[in-house]
């Protein structure tokens, strides 16, 4: 099983990236999915999740506006389009499933309870 993450890079402030995460060896269908980041030295966040149906949705409070997740379960896939980039912004971007995960607005899966974690793509954003 493997959850291959990428699509970060370089951008200036106020510019756009689009995360993606395809998996292999499972099937997304079942799994919530979500975006973590971590810069070096502080806890892993969550960023935004989204459930198996792809109709409910969770966002942190900083992101709210500017990030949008979606999924396209026929390619296997989840995406992050973050615009607005802020230079806080700045980390590794992990992806991660968890089977029939339920996701809300306000409460996601702890990190330690995901199934699946992606090797993470950096995000920079220059000021």
């Amino acid at each position: 099983v493997q959850l291959q993450a990428f699509g970060g890079g370089l951008v200036q402030a106020g510019g756009s990236l689009r995360l993606s995460c395809v998996a292999s060896g499972i099937t997304l269908d079942d799994y919530a999915m979500c975006w973590f980041r971590q810069v070096s030295g502080k806890q892993r966040e969550g960023v935004s999740c989204i459930d198996s149906s792809g109709i409910s949705t969770y966002y942190v409070g900083s992101v709210k506006d500017r990030f949008t997740i979606s999924r396209d379960n026929a390619k296997n896939s989840v995406y992050l389009q973050m615009d607005s980039l802020k230079a806080e912004d700045t980390a590794v971007y992990y992806c991660a499933a968890r089977f029939l995960a339920a996701v809300t607005p306000t409460a996601i899966p702890h990190p330690s309870e995901y199934n699946y974690w992606g090797q993470g793509t950096l995000v920079t954003v220059s000021s």
